[in-house]
């Protein structure tokens, strides 16, 4: 199994910025493509962004174009999502989740960061 731990959220003023990491630990593999969702109080799970493997490929959904950027290190089998500019719409439980190919689900799952920005 592959276990993944999310880290690094917290309470930040609207504009400000937090970098969240997502640990693979397990068998992981560099080649897993991983993606961020979060989940805010009465709303569905959402996707936020996606990274593939080599990391040459994004996509972000709409509402955080230009303000979030996902990456990656695979030597330390971590991703990374930088979120700059943050509003108070971003506040929620950020949870990171990977899979083998875009082909197959999101078979692997961290148990949530919660990010809470205040105005």
């Amino acid at each position: 199994q592959v276990q993944l731990q999310e880290s690094g959220g917290g309470l930040v003023q609207a504009g400000g910025s937090l970098r969240l990491s997502c640990a693979a630990s397990g068998r992981t593999s560099s080649s897993y493509g991983v993606a961020w969702f979060r989940q805010a109080p009465g709303k569905e799970r959402e996707f936020v962004a996606l990274i593939n493997w080599s990391g040459g490929r994004t996509n972000y959904v709409d509402s955080v174009k230009g303000r979030f950027t996902i990456s990656r290190d695979n030597a330390k089998n971590t991703v990374y999502l930088q979120m700059n500019s943050l509003k108070p719409e971003d506040t929620a439980v950020y949870y990171c989740a990977a899979r083998l190919n875009d082909r197959e689900p999101y078979d692997y799952w961290g148990q949530g960061t919660q990010v809470t920005v205040s105005s």
